[in-house]
């Protein structure tokens, strides 16, 4: 049975620190903000697929009060998400993402997300939906102030009694 679950996450953008997104640095003014690398759109995929298979989300399995988990990469949190499926017997059937930043372009980075995205979760790259859109000015997006993305994942699951 396919299980379905959406994830989103926002960061703010601050100067002095590296933007990533999908896995990949864009060049930018300005970073995201956070414990880990901040990769707001990993981490939206991250509770779309810990979602699908009815579990808690990323600030559970790891916590931004955890020394442990400071700059990390977030395709460990990813990775360990499409472990989590598999150890329910599930098979990741598609993601598809949608990041909403008024700047930078990320249109000449999608294909690089998708692959990275991709080998973290053991899927091809074909199952993996990544788009961009702005704000149209409007709100902290529109303004520059942050980054947010938006996931839905499909995992297959085996039928358990109830």
């Amino acid at each position: 049975m396919v299980h379905v679950g959406i994830g989103y996450d926002v960061h703010q953008l601050v100067a002095g620190r590296k933007l990533v997104l999908g896995g990949v640095e864009i060049q930018h003014t300005k970073g995201l903000d956070g414990h880990s690398d901040a990769d707001a759109l990993m981490h939206a995929i991250c509770d779309a697929v810990l979602g699908a298979i009815g579990e808690e989300d990323i600030g559970h399995f790891f916590p931004n009060t955890d020394p442990r988990w400071k700059g990390v990469p977030s395709k460990i949190f990813l990775e360990e998400a499409a472990k989590q499926a598999v150890k329910r017997g599930g098979r990741i059937v598609n993601v598809d993402a949608t990041v909403i930043a008024q700047a930078p372009k990320i249109y000449p980075y999608i294909k690089e997300m998708k692959r990275r995205i991709a080998t973290a979760l053991g899927v091809p790259e074909r199952k993996i939906g990544i788009k961009a859109t702005t704000n149209e000015t409007m709100g902290f997006i529109g303004r520059e102030e942050g980054i947010a993305a938006m996931a839905v994942a499909s995992v297959d699951l085996p039928e358990l009694p109830e």
